[in-house]
């Protein structure tokens, strides 16, 4: 029998969501609720003809359109097959046996399965009130933590926190504690809070920052993420990307649509107003729900069974929302915000459920 490396065979693979079956509506994976700017359909469209080639391995177009947006260098700038190929190579890089990755309570799961390919040790700092706590992941560093993951806004719970807490964080880590900060819903935050301030902790040399397409931009499928990355930071990180990573009609969606802020902001505004109404509903039928600063809300029940009686009576509707027992949240389902006419029919289930 052919076996695999030991630490690889003890691995639990990475949990995928249930999708369900046909006819079935996905309220699972936070994808957009609205669709890509047409600017982005038409790059795709435009480009097609160039498919016998390979991509270009610098992603020129897209960093310049990212640099442009956001007032960073382009220089600083890799681009990866969504950020999960960014973070893996990231921990590759700079985690090994021994070594600890912190991460918090109910950070992005991912990062312990990154963790775990390179026999690195996951490690969770507590948050308080669902809700990433500073003073408690300073805590939680040891002499062994080489990596620092802070997922904000946070998913699965929606909160964030102020940048000013992270700029804090990031002063009070040793200087060879690399700190990551995932900002996958962050334009969801940035009218609160200002992303040139934590953009800024790059130009330190011991922190990266983290975003995708596949959120606001609605461009899952196109499986597009970027990062802000320190100088020598990024040389080491790009030995391990794949060097035609992200492909030619991926790079021109994500760069049309980069371009397109206008579109994306409608989007963002147009979400949170449908999350902002279904939240206050959910929180009329005695539910608590985190104030969320993404496209989902939490939805915490009186108890892991009624949980699960709530999502079996919107399964048997057609409606599939995604468990957290993964995250130790046996009592919550988390609800990726979709059209309001579906967000309507969930809580008209929910009122059923819980009446």
């Amino acid at each position: 029998m052919i076996r695999p490396v030991s630490h690889v065979e003890a691995m639990a693979a990475y949990a995928l969501a249930d999708l369900g079956g046909a006819g079935t509506i996905s309220l699972a994976q936070n994808e957009s609720a609205f669709p890509a700017s047409p600017a982005a359909v038409k790059a795709a469209q435009d480009v097609l003809n160039d498919m016998p080639l390979y991509p270009d391995p610098d992603w020129p177009e897209l960093r310049a359109a990212i640099a442009q947006v956001h007032g960073v260098a382009a220089e600083n700038i890799l681009c990866g097959a969504g950020s999960m190929e960014l973070i893996g190579c990231l921990i590759r890089a700079y985690a090994g046996p021994g070594d600890h990755v912190l991460g918090t309570d109910y950070g992005y799961a991912y990062v312990a399965s990154a963790s775990a390919q390179v026999q690195a040790d996951y490690v969770k700092a507590r948050e308080v009130d669902l809700t990433i706590s500073v003073d408690d992941v300073l805590a939680a560093v040891t002499s062994a933590t080489k990596i620092v993951f802070l997922c904000n806004p946070g998913n699965p719970t929606g909160t964030l926190i102020a940048n000013s807490e992270i700029i804090r964080l990031r002063e009070n880590l040793r200087s060879d504690v690399l700190l990551v900060v995932d900002q996958a819903y962050a334009e969801f935050s940035d009218a609160r809070e200002d992303p040139a301030e934590v953009f800024a902790l790059v130009d330190r040399g011991d922190t990266v920052v983290m975003r995708t397409f596949s959120k606001a931009y609605g461009l899952a499928g196109a499986r597009v993420g970027w990062g802000l990355f320190p100088q020598a930071i990024a040389g080491e990180v790009r030995k391990l990307l794949n060097p035609n990573n992200v492909s030619i009609v991926s790079q021109a969606m994500a760069t049309a649509a980069m371009r397109d802020q206008a579109h994306m902001r409608d989007c963002v505004a147009s979400t949170a107003a449908i999350r902002d109404e279904f939240a206050a509903g959910c929180r009329a039928l005695g539910l608590h729900v985190p104030q969320s600063h993404t496209n989902f809300v939490l939805m915490r029940f009186a108890s892991a069974e009624a949980a699960q009686k709530a999502d079996a009576a919107l399964r048997a509707e057609g409606l599939l929302m995604r468990g957290m027992g993964g995250y130790g949240l046996s009592d919550c389902l988390r609800a990726t915000i979709c059209e309001k006419p579906v967000m309507d029919r969930c809580l008209n289930v929910l009122k059923e459920v819980l009446s």
